[in-house]
């Protein structure tokens, strides 16, 4: 593993190659750090491995792997559930400031951030001695400042170029210095340009999707669909579309990275594109508001061919013969309405679903009790979060008792 870091004075300049003027070397391995949302680290563990990168480690809301420089470009693009991913630039141990700011002062910053780069720096200490994040980002900032400073021989750097955004984590008195691939986060696909009252993010949306077990010969339906992320994120997830396909990331204005990784992983990307898959969702709404947003929203994306937008009440929807899978993000006291307002929905909800031929129902919200409400026992519970805000995703998936 070439990975930079303070302790083994490996350094990005060894992993070069002289003839491509100062890229990464595409043979050479480096170390990356995927985030996400507490609760799906799982999932992009499993995005990670279908990349064909090895995973190295993790902690909660964080999983470690290694890649050729191709992973920057192919990572961003294709991983449905991160929240961003980073270039690992250095670890060492900080357990005071001056082994914080000798630590990032040895790193070769200058093999990443050019003569005028711009690298401001932000970051979050954690059960660690430093727990100052403003004291910690000015060390930081001074000791790279310093680095970048000797190598170009200048006194005051210009940063009037390109932006390359420094993130320090410290955890557990271990810091590791990284470099943000993303830009945007990874979540902003570019097909929601507005959002409901109570919006979804589109990684906790994929992974919905996803742990309702979607199938092409099961209609897909979310009820509630506000903006319609739900109902998109599963189109995506069928068609086997990259999420990231249509956007940009800031590591593509970097110029250690080969301009043709980015060409040769969206290639990549509409190649595995599957649009006969025969998935089906509906998209509905009791708002007409909502469902002209959803249209929008799904026609941005793409996925026009896979999912119906109309108007419904989901409290009067019906079978139709059909076998169903319904997945849906509830108005909530937290989010809108109130929590009194929410229980009795809850309660309509599991007296009107309970009709659909024994359907599939998976729900999330952040009412411990909702299962109680909804008058069945969910066959599993997953903990999650929408933001910062805890949820919990409510599965039925077993015929109901008699």
């Amino acid at each position: 593993m070439r990975a930079i870091t303070a302790e083994t004075a490996n350094s990005l300049s060894r992993c070069r190659a002289p003839e491509n003027n100062g890229e990464l070397a595409l043979g050479a391995n480096y170390k990356y750090a995927a985030t996400c949302l507490f609760g799906l680290e799982g999932l992009v563990g499993a995005d990670i491995d279908a990349l064909g990168c090895k995973r190295t480690g993790g902690i909660d809301g964080r999983v470690y792997f290694e890649g050729g420089a191709d992973a920057a470009a192919r990572a961003n693009i294709n991983m449905r559930y991160a929240e961003r991913l980073y270039l690992v630039l250095g670890e060492f141990p900080a357990r005071s400031f001056d082994e914080l700011f000798e630590g990032v002062a040895a790193l070769p910053l200058e093999d990443v951030i050019p003569r005028d780069g711009a690298f401001p720096v932000k970051g979050h200490c954690l059960k660690s001695g430093l727990q100052s994040v403003p004291d910690c980002q000015s060390i930081v900032k001074k000791a790279a400042a310093k680095r970048l400073g000797a190598a170009y021989s200048l006194t005051t750097l210009p940063e009037t170029g390109e932006k390359y955004q420094l993130v320090f984590f410290i955890y557990k008195d271990t810091a590791s210095i990284l470099l943000d691939l993303s830009g945007d986060p990874l979540y902003k696909r570019g097909y929601r340009r507005e959002t409901g009252e109570a919006p979804i993010r589109e990684t906790l949306a994929a992974a919905l999707a996803t742990f309702a077990r979607p199938r092409s010969d099961v209609l897909f339906w979310d009820p509630m669909c506000g903006s319609g992320t739900i109902p998109i994120e599963a189109a995506l997830l069928m068609t086997h579309t990259a999420p990231g396909l249509n956007r940009s990331f800031a590591a593509e204005r970097f110029g250690i990275f080969p301009s043709e990784l980015w060409d040769d992983a969206r290639d990549e990307a509409v190649a595995a594109i599957d649009e006969d898959c025969g998935f089906e969702a509906f998209a509905s709404d009791i708002d007409p508001a909502a469902v002209a947003q959803t249209r929008d929203n799904v026609r941005r994306a793409g996925m026009a061919a896979h999912i119906k937008c109309f108007e419904a009440d989901a409290l009067k929807i019906e079978a139709g013969g059909r076998r169903g899978t319904i997945v849906c993000n509830p108005p909530y006291g937290e989010r809108m309405s109130t929590v009194e307002e929410s229980e009795v929905l809850y309660r309509a909800m599991g007296a009107h679903f309970a009709t659909l031929d024994r359907w599939q129902i998976y729900v999330i919200t952040s009412s411990e009790k909702f299962a109680q409400l909804y008058g069945r026992r969910a066959d599993k519970i997953r903990k999650l979060y929408n933001g910062m805000i805890p949820c919990y995703f409510y599965e039925f998936f077993k015929p109901p008792r008699n």
